[in-house]
């Protein structure tokens, strides 16, 4: 039996080069905050922030715990550093360049996932604010009221790609992990959800499309990659879910 299918954003929904849109988000969103922290500290607080989130526990949200990490020693600067990220992200983010493809069939496949009477995820690392998940579905005219959840920073307490995320998500929709179909295009962050109980498909399409030796291989890491039970471009998921029914 199948109820849910979670399905990731980046590079499995979205196609784009993760890593050249990250150098031009840091180009663009250092010198929004150098008035109230200098360049060379928000970069550092950013990656504490952000690589920190694998530390916490579950007990307080990702918003929470990324602001104790990147305010450590600057706690005075704490509510104005979160409404800044929301203005930036509310007026600045859409405008950083990015090239966008959408793999093939993803609209036919979210139809015939809603018509079977299944509930839909986008289970995407919640590293940033809600209104920044928007934004990247957007890219390729995905709207948010057509899933069930959305994972982000503010209402996961987990990301990838500690099993826990894959649990609270089950948590929050009210399913069992074994009856959930997790898709997506890391063999490490998106995989790993098969250790909880989930079936999981590998999709095949960012693995086509050459960046560069900059994004060469960030999907693999040896020794550290987890099994899917299927594998295969997006369009595929649809016939490894008819085979619940």
């Amino acid at each position: 039996m199948l109820e849910a299918v979670l399905i990731d954003l980046d590079n499995t929904m979205v196609l784009f080069d993760e890593t050249g849109f990250y150098l031009r988000y840091m180009e663009r969103v250092v010198p929004y905050f150098e008035d109230i922290v200098p360049a060379e500290q928000f970069r550092d607080r950013l990656l504490r922030g952000i690589r920190g989130l694998l530390r916490n526990n579950g007990r307080i949200n990702n918003q929470g715990y990324f602001l104790d990490q990147f305010c450590d020693g600057c706690e005075s600067l704490r509510q104005d550093v979160w409404a800044r990220f929301l203005r930036f992200y509310q007026t600045e983010y859409d405008q950083i360049p990015v090239a966008v493809k959408k793999p093939d069939g993803l609209e036919a496949l979210l139809d015939q996932l809603s018509a079977w009477g299944l509930r839909v995820v986008v289970a995407t690392n919640p590293l940033f604010p809600e209104i920044a998940q928007h934004v990247r579905m957007s890219w390729v005219g995905l709207e948010p009221q057509r899933f069930c959840l959305l994972t982000h920073l503010e209402n996961m307490s987990y990301v990838k790609p500690r099993p826990e995320y894959y649990q609270q998500i089950c948590d929050i929709i009210g399913v069992s992990p074994q009856t959930c179909l997790m898709v997506g295009n890391d063999a490490v962050n998106d995989m790993v959800a098969g250790t909880v109980g989930l079936k999981t498909f590998l999709t095949t399409e960012a693995d086509l499309i050459d960046y560069g030796a900059i994004t060469k291989g960030r999907n693999i890491r040896p020794g550290q990659s987890y099994p899917a039970d299927f594998s295969g471009p997006l369009s595929d998921v649809a016939k490894v879910v008819s085979g619940y029914f």
